[in-house]
């Protein structure tokens, strides 16, 4: 076992509380620990690391995870500690419905208890599937013991018949080109066998790669560990370096309180603008931020947003490239690198090094891939932030990823009260709708939804697919997958199910998108907008028991991070250590 001498004492290890002193109640926890198999000397004085796995058979992004565990536990023995697995919350996005964003606060409280109630001195979280990596970060963040997060790494490019495949934003483009007639039964089948080759997450820039790009920024991984692909085997080599690393933060005491600060946090939302991000990231970096008690808001988002230029060419924001040719360009640390200017690289980071020292020999291999700040992919970071009449507390969109005509747009609403009733009506080719309306979905944010569902990317009508159009302007509250594109505004807040503005909207009235001015706004009366309002009537709930009622009581509008209220750092002071009798 490597020898800490300047360092803390096995004696003040948090797991040496159940297990050191000679009385019952650590007699049954060595009586078990025997049961287990274990014999004292596999545990005792050393750090005992929890592996928490948000492994799941359903959940293909996390099909590695079993033998990561087995790399994580290979990198712990070997710096003298003892490992154990944990299963956590999965959270997979693609099965979990009405939406996985309904079960990322179960995911973070049962991350922080977990931790809390059980003998670990140090964890590595394993996730990386969207809300996998927020959900456990907030957790760990509260729980307040040294953690270092391990991504899941995206999966290898789709290919299909000589065309390269982006997750999610070639599902839309082809599903499109599908409803137009122009896609045979033999291709569609053919696509959906090719677009996902291996294990990890989508390969875009997606939630998935920006959220782990996030905690890479914030410190909170091995460095450039978020840009691995899932299938390369530096991905197994970083998951060692993971273990053997935690070992050393448990005897540095490196807890997340000395990583997370404003600075590391503005660090995360620079570089995420930097390299085209999912909308997405507002509502989670905002949660996470709160959890450190680091107080970040929409508007200091579209601030750096104005004077960050998007310098990752990569989908859906960019146009040709793919997670695997970013980590061929150098990976996050040579986007950093590109951006060292920016970025405060004085913070510390969970290789008890600054991320100036972390980030010194990161070159850019392909400056198409990673441009210079110099010939960015868009002048402006990947998010806007809108206010108006319309969103009174702000809703956001990706100027990048959609077409610059709507940047300033003038139309009649057409108003949908539920997806299905959208969706009925986008299929019917007698449709009354030109490229000028405006698609409005309501009902659809974090208590309308329920749970806030990627629903904000509503098709183009079919009439309109079959002209050639492929965008136009749509709004909702509800969110949309960090995968797709298009002219979508999203996370209008407060939202529609519980009397925002966006409640009081009518098919044909007027919408204007002022993106350059920020603004969104309807354009009718206040004297009209104000009976409209008094005749409003409150929905019915979407639940009446369980973990639906909880969320339903306690989550936050999109503005705030749609965490729980009583999780937030400034609700009260987090449980201490438990009782041990």
């Amino acid at each position: 076992m490597p020898d800490h001498p300047t360092k803390k004492a096995a004696s003040e290890l948090r797991s040496a509380r159940w297990f050191a002193p000679d009385d019952l109640r650590s007699f049954g926890h060595r009586s078990r620990m025997m049961q287990l198999g274990y014999s004292e000397d596999d545990y005792r004085d050393r750090p005992i690391i929890g592996i928490l796995n948000t492994w799941s058979e359903l959940n293909s992004c996390h099909g590695h995870f079993p033998e990561r565990v087995e790399n994580v536990r290979r990198g712990v023995l070997q710096a003298g500690g003892f490992a154990v697995e944990m299963p956590a919350l999965s959270v997979d996005e693609s099965f979990t419905k009405p939406t996985s964003m309904l079960y990322r606060n179960m995911l973070a409280m049962e991350t922080e208890e977990m931790i809390r109630s059980h003998p670990l001195d140090g964890v590595v979280l394993l996730g990386g599937c969207d809300k996998t990596t927020p959900g456990l970060v907030m957790g760990a963040i509260t729980a307040a013991v040294p953690f270092i997060f391990m991504p899941a790494g995206p999966m290898l490019r789709g290919h299909y018949a000589g065309r390269i495949l982006g997750s999610g934003s070639d599902a839309w483009k082809y599903w499109d080109e599908r409803r137009a007639g122009n896609i045979t039964d033999e291709e569609w089948v053919g696509i959906q066998g090719g677009i996902a080759r291996s294990v990890g997450t989508c390969m875009t820039m997606g939630t998935a790669s920006t959220m782990t790009a996030i905690s890479d920024a914030m410190g909170l991984t091995l460095p450039g560990a978020s840009s691995i692909p899932a299938a390369d085997a530096g991905h197994q080599r970083m998951a060692s370096d993971s273990g053997r690393r935690i070992v050393d933060m448990v005897w540095e005491d490196l807890t997340p309180d000395k990583i997370i600060n404003d600075a590391s946090v503005r660090n995360a939302a620079i570089v995420a603008m930097a390299t085209g991000c999912s909308t997405n990231a507002v509502v989670h970096l905002i949660a996470m931020a709160r959890r450190a008690g680091v107080e970040f808001t929409l508007d200091d988002l579209d601030e750096l947003g104005r004077v960050t230029p998007l310098i990752a060419n990569i989908r859906p924001s960019g146009k040709d490239y793919l997670m695997e040719d970013f980590f061929y360009a150098g990976g996050l640390r040579a986007l950093m690198k590109q951006m060292e200017e920016r970025l405060d690289t004085s913070v510390l980071t969970v290789t008890g090094k600054t991320m100036g020292e972390n980030l010194e020999g990161a070159v850019v291999y392909n400056d198409d891939v990673i441009r210079p700040l110099s010939n960015p992919v868009y002048a402006e970071g990947s998010l806007a932030l809108l206010r108006g009449n319309l969103c009174p507390d702000g809703a956001v969109i990706k100027p990048a990823a959609c077409d610059p005509k709507y940047h300033v747009h003038e139309g009649p609403a057409l108003v949908f009260d539920s997806y299905p009733e959208m969706k009925e009506a986008i299929d019917d080719e007698d449709l009354d709708v030109s490229p000028d309306h405006v698609l409005v979905l309501r009902n659809a944010g974090p208590l309308g939804g329920p749970g806030f569902p990627e629903w904000g990317m509503l098709p183009i009508p079919k009439a309109l697919i079959k002209q050639g159009h492929r965008d136009m302007l749509r709004i909702s509250d509800a969110r949309m997958s960090g995968t797709s594109y298009g002219a979508c505004v999203l996370h209008v807040a407060p939202e529609s199910f519980i009397g925002g503005p966006l409640a009081l909207l009518k098919t044909g009235d007027i919408v204007r998108l002022d993106l350059p001015n920020r603004t969104l706004d309807m354009l009718v009366d206040e004297a009209e907008l104000a009976q409209r309002k008094a005749n409003w009537k409150v929905p019915a709930p979407r639940f009446e028991r369980g973990w639906g009622y909880m969320f339903s009581k306690h989550v936050t509008q999109a503005d705030k991070g749609c965490d729980f209220d009583f999780l937030e750092r400034g609700f009260g002071t987090a449980a201490g250590e438990p009782d041990i009798h």
